[in-house]
C-alpha cells in the first residue's frame, strides 16, 4: 500500500504550487502517517516553559497542523468533487494538550491565574479490544479516562488561487475545520480546483470536546488509511459529511450564528436537490424534527480562523416528499 511517511508529512500551507506526494488511483487506499499539530516538538510536560520559544512559533501565523500531500487522485479535473473515505485512524500511544499565557479565551484571565501559565500535559494512549488505539482509552490521570475518538482535524484540496496556511486556512475546498466528525466510516466530500484534487491530511486528534475551546485537544501523531472517489463536475457550497447513518453540513464563518445558519441551508438544500425532500418539509425538518442537530466543532480565538458549526440530519428522513 502506498504511504506517506512521517518524516515527509510536515508541509504548513494548502499550495497548488506543491508537487504530489503520491498519485492514487480512485478507490485505492493509501496511507498517511501524520505528525502532531506541535510537528512533535513537544513530547514530554518537561517543554512547557519553553514553549512560546519553539521553532515552530517564529513564524506569523505560526507553524502548526504539518500536513501530508499533496495526493494526487487519478482522474480529478478542475470542477470535480472528491469524497474522500477515512478507512482507519490508528493513533500514538500518547497525546498533548497545552496552553500558553494570553492564548485562548481565559489566557489573560484575572479570575483564572493557574490558566494564565505555561502548561503541557501528556495524554495516554491505552489499546482497546482491537489491540490498537483506533478504539482505545485516553487518561487524563490517574481518576479519569475516556473513550478514544480518533479524527482529523485539518483536511483538504488546493485552493484554486491562494495559499493557505494549516493552522488558520478555511473554505469549501477544507482546511483546518477540527471536526469530530471526520472520523472512521465517514466520507468527506472537498471541492477540486486543480487536476488530481491536491489532498492534503494532517492534525489528527485523539480526543476533542465541541468547540475546542482553548484550541489545543489530544494531539497526536497517527497513520490515517484513506481513500477517494470522483464525482465529475460537481460543486458544493462548502464542505460536506456522510456518516453511516446521517448527512452533516459544514460552514465556517463569523459571527458563530451566521455559520450555523449558513450550514443549516446548505444541508436543506442538500436534502432538496439530492434526496427529493420537497423545501417546505427541508424547512420543518430544521425546526420540528427533535433528530435534526447542530454541531459547534470549532469555536477558537486564533487569528483570522473561523468558527465552523455543522447540520446534521439522520438518513432515515431523506425520503422524497410526497406530491
Amino acid at each position: 500500500m502506498k504511504r506517506i511517511n512521517r518524516d515527509e508529512a510536515m508541509v504548513y500551507e494548502f499550495d497548488h504550487r506543491h508537487e504530489p506526494m503520491m498519485r492514487v488511483d480512485p478507490g485505492e487506499s493509501f496511507v498517511i502517517e501524520t505528525e502532531d499539530a506541535g510537528s512533535g516538538l513537544i513530547r514530554s510536560a518537561d517543554i512547557a516553559p519553553k514553549i512560546d520559544d519553539l521553532p515552530t512559533r517564529k513564524f506569523f501565523p505560526p507553524k502548526g497542523n504539518p500536513m501530508g500531500g499533496p495526493v494526487f487522485v487519478e482522474g480529478v479535473e478542475r470542477g470535480d468533487l472528491l469524497e474522500v473515505t477515512i478507512e482507519k485512524i490508528e493513533v500514538d500511544d500518547q497525546g498533548f494538550t497545552a496552553f500558553r499565557r494570553g492564548s485562548g479565551p481565559l489566557g489573560d484571565s484575572l479570575e483564572w491565574q493557574t490558566l494564565t501559565e505555561r502548561f503541557v500535559h501528556i495524554i495516554k494512549h491505552i489499546p482497546g479490544p482491537s489491540g490498537t488505539t483506533r478504539d482505545g482509552t485516553g487518561v487524563l490521570n490517574d481518576a479519569v479516562s475516556w473513550d478514544l475518538k480518533p479524527m482529523i482535524g485539518t483536511i483538504g484540496t488546493a485552493p484554486d488561487r491562494e495559499v493557505e496556511t494549516s493552522a488558520v486556512g478555511q473554505g469549501p475546498w477544507g482546511g483546518n475545520l477540527d471536526v469530530r466528525d471526520i472520523k472512521e466510516c465517514t466520507k468527506v466530500y472537498l471541492n477540486c480546483y486543480h487536476d488530481g484534487g491536491l489532498l492534503y491530511v494532517g492534525d489528527v486528534h485523539a480526543s476533542q470536546g465541541d468547540t475546542e475551546f482553548y484550541g489545543t485537544a489530544d494531539e497526536t501523531r497517527s497513520e490515517v488509511t484513506l481513500s477517494c472517489k470522483i464525482i465529475k463536475n460537481k460543486t458544493i457550497p462548502f464542505v460536506r459529511l456522510e456518516k453511516p447513518e446521517s448527512i452533516v453540513s459544514l460552514y465556517s464563518f463569523r459571527p458563530l450564528e451566521d455559520a450555523v445558519e449558513s450550514a443549516i441551508v446548505n444541508l436543506m438544500r442538500w436534502m432538496v436537490d439530492e434526496y427529493g425532500v420537497s423545501e417546505r418539509d427541508a424547512y420543518m425538518h430544521t425546526c420540528i424534527n427533535p433528530d435534526f442537530r447542530v454541531h459547534v466543532y470549532q469555536m477558537v480565538r486564533l487569528g483570522r480562523i473561523q468558527y465552523t458549526a455543522g447540520a446534521e440530519i439522520p438518513k432515515r428522513y431523506l425520503v422524497p416528499s410526497p406530491s
